[in-house]
């Protein structure tokens, strides 16, 4: 497999400065090494260019930081965009949340594709459901033709229009939903796969589930990763963390059966917060995450009767 590395810089879209940090924590903890042991070859382009804003200029304090978070945004969607062109996997190192809208712009131009959102929040606020007017909120909203106009398909950008069907899009091991989020997501009609699904029917059942949603999309499907669905016990450094979160296992069986569907065309690893981290331990299992994603194994286990198809 050929995949490059994107790196993103990007803190503006968080409540807390230090994610801005992650792609050179998880470029540390070697994920390019690690891959091309599996033998993919790996190609690191380096970092999209942040544009920053003056000190203190947030803007709209429902929408902070819009137009230099949208200017990053649209050069991440081309450099995805040119990547998927050249048969190429992104691997995209964030980080906060709100670059996955940019991300998968760039994957969804003319391409139909579905998304694993893979996550404590929901990322479903609008300017008018959001408490904090924080970007990182509003993405999958926006990629889903909800909220901000700029925001919805990165109106305006090299890349613009590049909406996703809500019935593609599958938000897994959710915990924490503002109301509004709560009203948008059914509106909308996404597949919310919340933390109490996984403990009923456990991690296979729900992953085969989603991958089924993401999978209805004609062209593979984008993962997005947020490594605060882990417990905070075993992810210390990320931004916004939220008690029961998914186990170590637990997570790596869901990247794993991803692997084994062959449909994932492209992958976000955002919100490893070095500044909150103890001993780069978060951006170490992002990398571990990742290695299984795109296929890692300790051993071929057979498929069960109860087969992800």
């Amino acid at each position: 497999m050929l995949i490059d590395l994107i790196g993103v810089p990007l803190d503006l879209g968080s409540g807390r400065r230090g994610v801005d940090m992650g792609p050179s924590a998880i470029r540390y903890a070697g994920l390019e090494r690690e891959l091309e042991a599996l033998g993919h070859t790996v190609t690191d382009t380096g970092n999209v260019e942040v544009t920053l804003p003056e000190i203190g200029a947030v803007g709209d304090p429902r929408l902070r930081y819009l137009d230099p978070i949208v200017e990053t945004l649209d050069q991440l969607a081309g450099r995805v965009n040119r990547s998927l062109e050249a048969g190429r996997v992104p691997v995209v190192l964030g980080g906060d949340h709100s670059l996955a809208l940019g991300s998968i712009s760039g994957a969804a131009h003319n391409r139909e594709v579905g998304v694993l959102w893979i996550d404590a929040h929901g990322d479903f606020n609008t300017p008018a459901t959001s408490p904090s007017g924080n970007i990182h909120g509003m993405p999958l909203a926006a990629l889903c033709g909800v909220g901000e106009p700029q925001l919805v398909g990165l109106k305006g950008s090299r890349l613009a229009n590049s909406t996703i069907n809500p019935k593609h899009v599958a938000l897994v091991a959710v915990r924490e939903l503002d109301p509004g989020e709560r009203r948008a997501l059914a509106a909308a009609g996404v597949q919310v796969f919340a933390t109490e699904y996984i403990d009923r029917y456990g991690m296979y059942e729900t992953m085969c589930q989603a991958i089924a949603v993401a999978n209805a999309a004609r062209d593979g499907m984008w993962v997005s990763l947020d490594l605060d669905v882990m417990d905070p016990a075993i992810a210390p450094g990320v931004g916004t963390p939220v008690s029961g979160g998914l186990t170590y296992r637990e997570a790596h069986l869901a990247v794993e059966l991803v692997a084994e569907s062959r449909r994932m065309i492209g992958l976000d690893l955002v919100e490893v917060n070095p500044i909150c981290d103890q001993g780069n331990r978060t951006a170490v299992l992002a990398v571990e995450l990742a290695l299984s994603a795109l296929g890692k194994r300790v051993w071929e286990s057979p498929r069960s009767p109860m087969n992800c198809e």
